[in-house]
């Protein structure tokens, strides 16, 4: 069967590859129950609750000439949840303990601050492999044509480089922070498959660093006016004249509302671009794929969020992830062909738990 990228049809809906056709009054009545469960069994349902959200998104997503169906269920998310508290568990208990140990001094201290160390940094090792395994584990319960995708391996190669590539892009004064992002971005997803096609994965950093300036820029400029601001504070002592003080406040404020809005402006502007930049070096079999969103249309996303939410008092919540899931579809393109027969079952084992290491860290994710 070929399933080129250039359906015939006049539609709006046939006019791409991809196609979102959830409506907001459909999906109100599923944000609604879940809301009502999740508030009856004190947030035990938000399992279930996510299975249902990703069912109906599923099936309203058509990629070419067929919808994609999601079959992954609330019991197996619930069990890998259970099975994650099995570990972290004892190493809060661990944690408290180094706590206790910290206070008392001598060599205990210095005990006690080396368990503290080794706590977080399992933590922060466990949280690379939640970020492989829950895509893997998404990529199969995904199915297209009857086709799910999957992944190679468990993840725990991908934690110690989530962990080294973090460290590093980070230490420098964050410097190498969008090398770190587009090498993790290639490092997890050269690792999945959909049936028996392979996921190629090359982006690299070299047209994301202006971006990141930018951004190191704002931040650097944020703290030296600060700190002028409040070295004018320190020139008055302990009690400044009522005039000045409150004149010193609010230019602390505003300047701290100022830095907050052109901070997240550039972040919008890098993030953006970085996003475009991963899709567009993604490709699997003979598909290539393209991500259109500029950064008002982020702008524009986030806005709506926050509307949403303060106009329905908190209710809007529930619709953060339809919304989200929208927006990538409707922003995402494909080209290329691909031959439906040709692309067979995936030859990677499904996995047998969900999401909960993920979960359990609070990795976000539709």
């Amino acid at each position: 069967m070929d399933g080129g990228i250039a359906p015939a049809g006049s539609s709006d809906e046939q006019a791409s590859a991809l196609g979102f056709t959830g409506r907001w009054r459909e999906f109100l009545p599923i944000a609604l129950t879940n809301l009502l469960l999740m508030v009856a069994t004190l947030g035990l349902y938000r399992f279930w609750a996510t299975t249902r959200e990703r069912r109906y998104l599923w099936s309203r997503t058509r990629f070419i000439d067929d919808r994609l169906e999601w079959s992954g269920s609330g019991r197996e998310m619930f069990l890998g949840f259970l099975i994650v508290l099995l570990l972290v568990i004892p190493m809060a208990i661990l944690l408290i303990v180094a706590g206790g140990m910290t206070a008392r001094g001598g060599s205990a201290r210095t005990a006690g601050i080396l368990l503290t160390i080794a706590v977080y940094g399992t933590f922060f090792y466990l949280t690379g492999v939640a970020v492989f395994r829950a895509l893997r584990y998404r990529l199969s319960r995904t199915f297209w044509h009857g086709i799910r995708g999957g992944g190679e391996g468990g993840g725990w190669d991908f934690g110690w480089q989530y962990v080294w590539k973090t460290t590093a892009g980070y230490i420098i004064f964050a410097l190498l922070v969008p090398w770190s992002k587009t090498s993790l971005w290639n490092d997890r997803w050269n690792k999945m498959s959909f049936g028996r096609h392979r996921f190629v994965a090359s982006a690299d950093a070299d047209g994301l660093m202006g971006r990141w300036m930018a951004v190191y820029l704002v931040a650097i400029v944020l703290f030296f006016i600060v700190a002028g601001i409040i070295s004018k504070f320190e020139q008055y002592g302990p009690y400044p004249p009522p005039d000045e003080a409150q004149r010193l406040a609010v230019t602390l404020a505003l300047v701290f509302l100022g830095g907050y809005l052109a901070y997240s402006l550039v972040s919008l502007a890098f993030w953006s671009a970085f996003y475009r930049n991963i899709v567009e070096n993604t490709t699997i079999g003979g598909l290539q794929f393209e991500f259109t969103a500029r950064t008002m249309d982020w702008v524009k996303l986030i806005l709506g969020h926050i509307g949403l939410v303060i106009v329905t008092l908190g209710v809007g919540l529930m619709f953060i992830r339809y919304r989200n899931w929208s927006f990538i579809v409707r922003h995402l393109e494909a080209s290329g062909t691909v031959e439906v027969d040709d692309v067979l079952q995936s030859l990677s084992a499904a996995p047998g738990e969900a999401e909960g290491l993920a979960d359990a860290f609070g990795i976000g994710g539709i």
